[in-house]
């Protein structure tokens, strides 16, 4: 059985399926079993007992009324071996039938027959080719094979269209099938056995075919699984509703017509089905789309103004007409212009809501409209009208069709309509234009299919009769003899290589040795990183931390201390070497430390991998390292991500495809979506199809390419990228030479070809005519110059430029020639017949031609590679070009192959770019932009001015230009100008005039070096482009003049005429020539693209928009537009935008590999990959740069992210000359009480962040001299010296830090929210505020262990507190403060790890108004909320509440703890106060040096929080400290340091402070600044005992932001915006004076006033330290020019011995009762010494002189009172001043 669903069967298998189907129609459960055969193949209506004779109905095709069986077998070509008896046959019938669901495919449509049988071969396959039927649903995306296009099993499928070759299947019916046409039988077509193709036509077999009515989908999609072979159902047909084919329809009219489903019912289509296709292209503009109410608002639309099927026909018709002749129908065209009617419509309606509804066209007024709009086309558009059915008008135009002679005028469109009275209007289209069926026709298939058609015609021998054209050339000759004659004339010899003329010929001995001279100007080997590609890797990065900072721990950055890659590329050699070079030269192997430097170069071959069938197991490998190195992190770049993403469920099914679903099965394995230590970066110069609504990438994640500068923000050594946009812009540049050209000539001859051989791929026709055209352009250009008519006048002008340019130098240097040929074979042909045509014409040493084949190495002979490495210079013996950029100054024509260009990077000597075979097959915009992206490059931006600057000159600047240029010694090269400004040579075969081109053959010596068809530059339409040379010679850089031969009007595209200005001399510089003023840069004109008409139509610029551009068409082959009613794609939106849209707007196609990732249908939320980014930036842009640079500047940041900047700087006011006076010994851990407390107390402070104030002063300063102390500007804030320092596991962390260890600690699990946490007031008397204070508690759940609670009302009690004897070593006894302020994500705040993990009780000190933030970064955090009065406060409030806070609970404790029997005293009195900005603690000790009495060493080691404070805690007879603490880290720590164990000094910023002991010495409240020292002072006076531990130092953070910043202070009422800057001085008026009032705390504006005020206030202090400023109780910072001799009022303190100290001057700041008059009087001052008093208010300032008796020795002024700068309401601090008398 030999029909075209199973092929032929062998006669066993045929025996076996006989036995099934008797065996089921016995069992049959049916009174009268009806035989099996008649179930499939006879109609169901026919009444079951009517067979008395034999009469079926075939439904395979449709053919009616056989009355013999003979008849009917061999209709379906089955052999019978013997002569049938009567009614035998009728018993069996045979079915092919999917194997998954046959209950539903092969249902027999009897009723009650309840089996049927199935035969299924192995595999689906038959005879070794599995046949791909599949169906396309035009209207749902609903797939299905075989026969079904519905869910219940009893309506048969109508619609049949199958295709054949196994290609992706397509979701509504975007493409549709073909039908093929068989061996030549008069019956359905079948297959030849076993063949491996489709058969000649690209198109289908198709059983016959009929799309559902209206109510059902129009057509059924495919699926990728198993392929299947079906039966369709059977059907009764209605007389009228069956086309019969004609017979050799395609061979008569030479013509396959294309029929466009339109609205309603197709017919049947039987006979010679191989002659016609039907296309779903336009099928979803019909149908009503289901859009949701927000997307039609979007579009401006209303539900219910869909359109009538009248109205769709006349816009269909419309649309037609409109086409013109050179354009076939584009679906996203006629899309918008249905989208625009129904805008018009809802505009309509809704105006006429008011009045009158608008009437609808009738059905009876539809034909007379539809021809009056078909009636403007110039008969290129007919009408036909019908009354039964659209069979009745499709077989009349398929009959005329048949009928017609080849030079009888076809329409381009009939319109069928059907107006039918019962089932209303009903259409479609019949494409019957040469030119516009064949494009539809070949624009169905894939790229993948129409390849594997064309590779078919050439196995099959089909194009013989076109190759055998081609044996002859234009004029008649036999090419071949030709040839040969023309090498028998020149001998041995061979055109010499470069350096000489065309007729020139040496030796090919000769022709090998020559070297040429070494060229200076390459591009030097050193990898660059321009601006752009810097600024697009750093947006990479800060993408990589917004996904780390997301708080979705899909990555914790902190983890890693290391980057390593893998870099994923399509299958191309050159495109391995190319990203191979790159990564070698960027060093970014040794940059991340992954290579040594020697081996770096050869081991970089394990980064790179390409996807091909090895790549398995190489990444393998890579997925092993990465699972053994997790604080690695990984980038897998998938580079060219959009080439071949299929599915790895198509990937089974794409027979022998090598690539398919390899990417898939590597970037979307489960291992790499769940690696946390793995990003993937994917990179796309197209990146549309990963951009659908499956997507797996956030469009957050996106990374886009800048927007590329103006000129005028690039600077001289900037390159411009010219890209795609660039390309089309040229076109308005208005030059007679534009870059982006069609080769109208070459399209009429392609014209006339596919005439004359319609059933050959129109590929294959342009690539012989291609290969003829370049033939005979070498030979006309050589030695045939009769030939030169007959090329085209592009095709000359290249290859006269690629062989003449060689020789004009001694560097032999050329350009390159790209001719695209996707198809291997067909380029493997090309390659072969221009090489012959090359060698025997002697230019094989002129010029190299190359296969460009992404499956293999660069192939190039041994001379060019010689010539190659002498322009390069210093290249070792065995080099090879392995690149295409290797092969710069090459003169070449690259002939490039493959199914996509894959993101190779040309040289910059490439010229032109030949697309001439990229048409109607690449209608799609990745296809087609990817082509052209081939072009792309970077050049100086003379380039893109030039044209400008051209277009501004009038003729007469222009002669003066040319003159000017012309005198100019700057000039490489002197050429003799041609006077005739129309041509740049007189020929002699009169072709000027009729085609452009000119014979350089017969032009005379003198002009022959200027003959180069040069570059087509931008020129002005004046012909000539003086102007733009004008424009870049005039700025004084050197160019090369070249001339050109060719009239390059015949290329613009715009006319066929040729036109008489052809171009004269022009001057535009081509690579190898630098130009001066600008370093190395070439004013390179971009490679001249020339492409087909169908291309140029969507690429060139459209200035009246009425063309559709690239943009608009489908983003890509695997995708699907969602809706035919969507918004237009405008060009000038940023890639941003149009990847939303693309996003909004596109669907994954089922092979696709995104289309597993469905969005949740219940919730609509899509799945991304948390650690998948997209690079996405035009091509040739510098990606691979980018993300090499990104790779490095991300090992950067981890090492950042482990370092940190830390105070370095010494100890000031150091004096280590005198030994102090008790000896300690060395190596003691812990300080002895007895001898620690006879040591004297040392009141300088030597933390060198207090290097800008006040000396304190001691006896041993009076001897100092004054110079010493250096005067520095104090208005300036010094820059304070840090130094970068590696964190280690102890480190103290900020909120960026996230590891698996700390997470618990840091963050909280979203089911337990902050409500976890409790708020608890805690209110206690304060006697020096005199008030009570009520402070506020944040305690979390976990955390609420530390507090003891009331048993009822859950009421906060107090904190826990340790005894003094407890020994934990998992714990540390001292509750922590800290107080922190603008700090909240980056204060040191996270004490996991400094703490070793351990419990501890640690309390952040926040104001009231910054509680949220803090909370919200510290949720596990317990917060101490200061009460709101202290919002404005200084750091000195905080620590004042927190001592008394802490002595309050103390004695709640104790309370507490007594009544439990344990006594008073063993309760612990310590807390920990420590800054926000401590970062690591460190242990330091001397190392031992036996030799010379050298300074002796220092050895550091890293240690924990934990261990600093249970060393300290461990301290024996700790409670009679008051106050403990460690020195401050600095790099010139010497062993001077350390030689006493512990110093009694000044503590800072990390203290333990016993509250028990200090009970009565308070901190400050009042303070800003320097609130420690005071402190320190006031503790030391009181004779308590301060120790600072020296072998532990202390690591702080400079941390930029928050914490001791000044306030910015501004006036209370701004006058105007624009204030200068507030000096010190004016932060002090005179009491009720017009001065301006200032919004700042008074207490903050003294201080920062006394800061900057010494030299007004203690003038007589001023750098005089034997005579210092007598401060009593205090310590304020008066300026680092003045000492202060801080003195205690208090009975019984420790105070400095002052006999016989003469002071400067008196300040009482904000004095108490201890102070009295006769304290003072024991002091002496020098005559005019100053006095500075300050109080709270007028009054207690009056008082206070008056108590301290002060006006008996000192003299006030009235106007001596002051106060600070703010409103009464902000209570100023008054201040009085008095000289001594």
């Amino acid at each position: 059985m030999g029909n075209s669903y199973a092929g032929q069967l062998k006669s066993a298998r045929f025996e076996e399926a006989l036995h099934n189907s008797i065996e089921a129609s016995l069992r049959c459960s049916s009174v009268v079993p009806r035989p099996i055969f008649s179930q499939l193949y006879l109609d169901p209506d026919q009444h079951p007992f009517s067979s008395a004779g034999f009469s079926g109905n075939c439904i395979g095709c449709g053919e009616r009324g056989f009355r013999y069986f003979t008849e009917f077998s061999n209709h379906i070509n089955l052999k019978l071996t013997t002569q049938p008896k009567k009614q035998k046959h009728l018993k069996y019938y045979l079915v092919k039938c999917r194997s998954r669901q046959s209950s539903a495919s092969c249902h027999s449509v009897k009723p009650n027959s309840s089996v049927s049988s199935t035969v299924t071969p192995e595999n689906g396959t038959t005879n070794g080719y599995k046949s791909g039927f599949t169906q396309t649903d035009a209207a749902n995306g609903n797939s299905s094979h075989g026969g079904k296009s519905s869910a219940s099993s009893s309506t048969p499928a109508r619609p049949g269209n199958y295709s054949l070759s196994p290609r992706p299947s397509y979701a509504a019916g975007d493409q549709a099938t073909m039908f093929t046409s068989g061996p030549p039988k008069k019956r359905h077509r079948g297959w030849y056995p076993g063949s491996p193709v489709p058969q000649p036509g690209l198109v289908v077999p198709v059983p016959a075919v009929r799309p559902l009515s209206r109510t059902e989908p129009l057509l059924s999609a495919p699926v990728p699984q198993t392929p299947l072979t079906g039966i369709l159902q059977p059907r009764p047909i209605p007389a009228g509703e069956t086309v019969i084919v004609p017979e050799n329809l395609l061979s008569n009219s030479g013509v396959r017509p294309v029929i466009l489903i339109g609205y309603g019912t197709l017919p049947y289509f039987y006979g010679n089905v191989g002659d016609i296709v039907v296309s779903p292209l336009l099928v979803n503009c019909y149908k009503n789309p289901q859009l949701e109410n927000k997307d039609l608002e979007q579009l401006g639309l209303t539900g219910s103004q869909l359109l009538s099927v009248e109205n769709m026909i006349l816009l269909t018709i419309q649309y037609l007409v409109r086409l013109g002749p050179d354009q076939i129908p584009l679906r996203e065209d006629f899309e918008q212009i249905m989208l625009k009617a129904m805008q018009e419509f809802t505009l309509r309606e809704r105006a006429l809501q008011i009045g009158a509804q608008c009437a609808p066209v009738s059905p009876g007024q539809l034909p007379w409209l539809a021809r009056l709009i078909a009636s403007v086309s110039q008969d290129l558009v007919h009408v036909i009208v019908t009354q039964n059915s659209l069979a009745e008008g499709i077989s009349e135009t398929l009959r005329t069709l048949s009928e017609m002679r080849h030079y009888q005028r076809l329409p381009d469109y009939v319109v069928a309509i059907c107006a039918s009275k019962i089932r209303g209007n009903e259409f479609c289209v019949v494409v019957l234009g040469q030119h516009q069926s064949r494009a539809l026709a070949e624009s169905m298939l894939t790229t993948s299919e129409f390849l594997k058609e064309i590779s078919y015609e050439l196995i099959t021998g089909k194009v013989s009769f076109l190759a055998s054209h081609f044996k002859t050339t234009s004029l008649g000759d036999d090419l071949d003899k030709l040839l040969e004659k023309m090498q028998q004339r020149r001998g041995d010899s061979v055109v010499t290589p470069f350096n000489g003329d065309l007729n020139e010929c040496v030796s090919p001995q000769e022709a090998a040795a020559m070297i040429p001279t070494q060229s200076l100007d390459l591009d030097n080997e050193t990898f660059q990183i321009y601006q752009p590609q810097l600024t697009v890797a750093r947006k990479l990065l800060s993408q990589v931390c917004a996904i780390a900072d997301s708080g979705s721990q899909s990555l914790d950055l902190g983890h890693f201390s290391k980057v390593d890659f893998i870099i994923i590329v399509p299958r191309s050699e050159v495109l391995v070497q190319q990203t191979l070079q790159r990564v070698r030269q960027s060093g970014v192997l040794v940059d991340l430390g992954l290579e040594e430097n020697g081996t770096a170069h050869q081991r970089a071959e394990k980064y790179v991998v390409r996807l091909d069938n090895e790549i398995q197991t190489k990444f393998e490998v890579f997925m092993r390292r990465v699972k053994q190195n997790p604080y690695t992190l990984f980038v897998l770049v998938h580079d060219n991500s959009h080439v071949e993403l299929t599915s790895v469920i198509s990937g089974s099914l794409s027979h022998g495809e090598p690539s398919h679903g390899l990417a898939d099965r590597v970037i979307n394995c489960r291992e790499v979506l769940e690696a946390f230590n793995l990003l993937v970066l994917q990179v796309s110069s197209f990146p549309y199809t990963l951009q659908t609504q499956q997507s797996r990438i956030s469009s957050s994640n996106e990374v886009h390419w800048i927007q590329l500068d103006t000129l005028e923000d690039v600077g001289c050594e900037e390159k411009l990228y010219f890209g795609l946009n660039e390309y089309s812009k040229s076109l308005q540049w208005g030059i007679t030479s534009p870059l982006l050209r069609c080769d109208e000539t070459f399209e009429k001859m392609v014209t006339t070809l596919l005439e004359r051989y319609p059933r050959l791929h129109s590929m294959v026709v342009r690539c012989y005519l291609l290969i003829q055209q370049y033939s005979e352009a070498l030979m006309a250009l050589t030695t045939m110059a009769s030939l030169r008519d007959h090329s085209t006048p592009e095709t000359l002008s290249i290859m006269d430029d690629l062989i003449s340019s060689p020789g004009k130098n001694r560097s032999g240097r050329g350009h390159m020639l790209i001719i695209r040929v996707p198809s291997v074979q067909l380029a493997m042909l090309a390659k072969e017949r221009l090489q012959e045509v090359r060698d025997k014409l002697g230019l094989q040493y002129r010029f190299e031609i190359i296969l460009g084949n992404p499956a293999s190495e660069l192939n190039v002979a041994t001379h060019f590679v010689a010539r190659l490495k002498t322009w390069r210079g210093n290249e070792p013996e065995e080099w090879i070009p392995r690149t295409y950029q290797d092969l710069e100054g090459l003169p070449c024509i690259v002939i490039l192959t493959g199914k996509d260009p894959l993101g190779e990077t040309f040289p910059r000597s490439l010229k032109y770019c030949d697309l001439r075979l990229i048409d109607s097959s690449y209608l799609t915009r990745t296809a087609l932009e990817q082509e052209v992206g081939l072009a792309c490059c970077y050049v100086s931006k003379e380039v893109i001015r030039g044209p400008t600057v051209a277009l501004d000159l009038s003729g007469k600047e222009q002669e003066r230009a040319a003159v000017s240029e012309n005198d100019s010694d700057e000039l490489l090269i002197d050429l003799e100008r041609p006077q005739s400004n129309s041509s740049a040579v007189t020929g002699t075969s009169g072709s000027i005039m009729e085609n452009g081109v000119s014979s350089s053959s017969t032009a005379d010596k003198s002009q022959k070096q200027s003959l180069t068809p040069s570059f087509q530059s931008p020129a002005t339409s004046v012909g000539l482009d003086e102007g733009v040379s004008a424009g870049i010679a005039g700025a004084g850089e050197a160019l090369k003049q070249e001339c050109d031969s060719l009239g390059p009007q015949m290329a613009s595209s715009t006319t066929s005429k040729p036109s008489s200005s052809s171009s004269g001399p022009r001057t535009l510089p081509w690579p190898g020539q630098p130009i001066r003023g600008c370093k190395g840069l070439h004013a390179a004109l971009p490679p001249i693209v020339i492409l087909s008409k169908a291309a140029y139509s969507l690429l060139g610029s459209q200035k009246g928009g009425k063309l559709p551009s690239s943009s608009s068409l489908l983003p890509h082959a695997d995708v699907a537009w969602v809706s035919s009613l969507r918004p237009l794609l405008h060009k000038d939106m940023s890639s941003e935008e149009q990847s939303l849209y693309y996003r909004q707007w596109t669907s994954a196609r089922q092979h696709h590999a995104d289309y597993s990732n469905q969005p949740d249908l219940a919730s609509g939320t899509r799945t991304f990959h948390p650690r998948r980014l997209l690079l996405t930036g035009p091509p040739q842009v510098g990606k691979t740069g980018s993300y090499l640079q990104f790779l490095r500047i991300l090992f950067r940041m981890l090492i950042r992210l482990l370092e940190v900047d830390v105070y370095d700087e010494e100890e000031i006011n150091a004096d280590h000359s005198e030994s102090s006076e008790v000896s300690q010994s060395e190596g003691e851990p812990w300080p002895d009480i007895e001898s620690f407390s006879k040591m004297p107390f040392d009141v300088s402070v030597h933390d060198p962040k207090y290097s800008l104030m006040s000396l304190v002063y001691t006896e041993k300063l009076a001897g100092v001299k004054q110079e010493v102390i250096k005067q520095s500007k104090v208005e300036e804030p010094r820059k304070r010296e840090t130094v970068s320092m590696m964190l280690t596991k102890y480190a103290a962390y900020n909120t960026f830090h996230h590891c698996e260890q700390c997470h618990q600690y840091m963050d909280f699990t979203s089911a337990s929210q902050m409500s976890d946490s409790t708020l608890h007031a805690f209110t206690f008397s304060s006697s020096m505020l005199g008030e009570e204070v009520q402070l506020y508690f944040i305690i979390p759940k976990s955390k609420e262990s530390h507090f003891v609670f009331s048993k009822q009302g859950k009421h906060l009690e107090s904190m826990r507190l340790p005894l003094v004897s407890d020994k934990n070593l998992n714990a540390v006894k001292s509750p922590i403060f800290t107080p922190s302020s603008g700090r909240h994500e980056h204060g040191l705040l996270n004490l996991f790890h400094a703490m070793e993990g351990i419990s501890h009780l640690h309390l952040l000190v926040v104001k009231e108004y910054e509680m949220p933030l803090y909370r919200k970064y510290w949720p596990n955090h317990i917060m101490l909320v200061l009460p709101g009065m202290f919002n404005n406060a200084g750091v000195g409030a905080a620590r004042f509440l927190i001592k008394e806070l802490s002595y309050h609970n103390l004695e709640l404790e104790r309370n507490r703890l007594e009544e439990l029997g344990v006594k008073r005293q063993c309760v612990w009195p310590f807390i920990v106060v420590m800054d926000d900005s401590c970062v690591l603690w460190n242990i330091h000790s001397i190392q031992e040096q036996t030799s010379q009495p050298m300074e002796a060493g220092i050895s550091s080691k890293n240690v924990s929080l934990k261990s600093v404070l249970q060393h300290i805690e461990a301290t024996p007879k700790i409670v009679h400290y008051a106050l403990l603490g460690i020195q401050k880290w600095s790099s010139k720590l010497t062993s001077q340091n350390l030689k006493a164990p512990f110093s009694r000094c000044h503590v800072h910023d990390f203290i333990l402070l016993n509250i028990d002991l200090t009970q009565n010495v308070q901190y400050d409240f009042n303070r800003y600044f320097c609130e420690d020292v005071d402190f320190n002072l006031r503790t030391n006076s009181s004779g308590l005992l301060i120790c600072r531990f020296n072998n532990f130092s202390l690591m702080k953070k400079h941390i930029q932001v928050g914490g001791q910043r000044d306030f910015i202070i501004k006036p209370k009422i701004m006058v105007s915006e624009s204030l200068a800057p507030i000096l010190p001085l004016q932060y002090i008026c005179a009491p009720d004076s017009e001065h301006t009032l200032l919004a700042a705390p008074a207490q903050f504006l003294l201080e920062k006033f006394l800061q900057h005020a010494s030299y007004k206030l203690f003038p007589k202090a001023i750098r005089n330290f034997k005579s210092p400023v007598l401060a009593i109780d205090c310590y304020l910072n008066i300026g680092p020019e003045v000492a202060i001799c801080y003195i205690s009022s208090r009975p019984h303190s420790n105070n400095v011995n002052c006999e016989g100290v003469f002071f400067s001057g008196l300040l009482l700041y904000l004095c108490d009762s201890f102070v009295g008059a006769d304290l003072l009087k024991k002091f002496k001052f020098l005559k005019g010494a100053t006095l500075c008093v300050i109080c709270q208010d007028r009054s207690s300032l009056r008082q206070t002189i008056v108590r301290l008796e002060l006006e008996d020795e000192w003299q006030f002024r009235l106007r001596d009172e002051f106060q600070t700068a703010n409103s009464s309401d902000d209570k100023p601090l008054y201040f009085l001043t008095g000289r001594h008398v």
